[in-house]
């Protein structure tokens, strides 16, 4: 078979792939108004002006957590994003305003990037999670009552297992807070490769492991934090699993990034499918969106 017909036999197959996925993505999902988001879907979602308060509800919740488990000597752990990570600053400043102790506080985060042989990548790397961690968290509530570092986690590497028994012995996870990947991972739950069998229940069960990034993870994340410098994104991570996100008490998600505009349609309205993992949040309980106004327009294709 000369080159010609190959190529012309790899078009054939692109234009079968453009038009399956578009048959996957309704029309009628992507023009649901702001005001409908979330109806009927059993998860509540919340818009919001602007990421700024955003930020401010997603701190406040933090502290409100803190402060109710304090009174009745409870424990308090958060499954934790870095992206966004907005919050943080507004946090630490609440949590200085308002004296709270963080005695009892545990704080899980979600994910690391890795090298590519799969240990951590330097704190001092410009997109390490525990890097950034250490500065805006560790560092800045250093001294205050209570407070203490070695209550800060990240999943290892080297011994993924040992993720869900911590977050266990610290009494259980009272709310796991979430972003969303444009492909609809949850923490870097990526979506299964294509040729890849899974039901949605073995996808929910996935536990806290070691993973490669999709090709649109490391694009999207090269947009966001690299100036489209995909070359400077890992390839490799560690995540949290699904399981772990699903056995807290409550999944508060937070979207605060312009692409976002089909992502929370079709995480919302869409097929629920391990093919775009945050979809599965509709079913179980407990599930809060908070969204920026940007966040909730439509998703109107245009050019620029």
């Amino acid at each position: 078979m000369n080159i010609c017909m190959n190529f012309k036999l790899f078009l054939n197959a692109i234009g079968r792939y453009k038009s399956m996925t578009a048959r996957s993505v309704p029309d009628r999902i992507m023009s649901i108004p702001a005001e409908s988001l979330g109806k009927d879907s059993g998860v509540a979602v919340t818009i919001v002006p602007d990421e700024a308060e955003l930020y401010v509800k997603f701190a406040r919740v933090m502290v409100e957590e803190i402060e109710k488990n304090n009174t009745t000597g409870k424990p308090t752990s958060f499954i934790l994003p870095v992206g966004p990570v907005g919050q943080y600053g507004p946090f630490t400043e609440m949590v200085r305003e308002s004296k709270v102790s963080l005695s009892g506080v545990s704080l899980f985060f979600m994910d690391e990037y890795l090298t590519d042989n799969d240990d951590y990548i330097p704190e001092s790397h410009p997109l390490s999670f525990r890097g950034f961690v250490k500065t805006a968290l560790t560092e800045t509530l250093s001294g205050h009552p209570g407070w203490d570092p070695r209550r800060v986690h990240f999943p290892d590497p080297k011994k993924p297992d040992e993720y869900t028994q911590a977050m266990i012995d610290a009494g259980g996870v009272d709310i796991a807070f979430a972003g969303v990947g444009i492909n609809g991972h949850l923490a870097f739950n990526e979506p299964p490769e294509p040729g890849e069998t899974v039901s949605t229940d073995e996808f929910i069960c996935r536990r806290t492991r070691v993973l490669s990034l999709s090709r649109e993870t490391k694009t999207i994340n090269s947009v966001t934090a690299a100036g489209g410098g995909i070359f400077y994104i890992p390839s490799r991570a560690v995540t949290v699993g699904m399981h772990e996100i699903f056995s807290a008490e409550k999944v508060m998600i937070y979207m605060n990034r312009f692409w976002q505009k089909a992502v929370i349609r079709r995480m919302l309205h869409g097929e629920m499918t391990a093919l775009f993992p945050a979809s599965l949040i509709r079913t179980r309980e407990n599930i809060s969106v908070t969204a920026t106004e940007e966040v909730s327009r439509l998703p109107l294709p245009t050019l620029r």
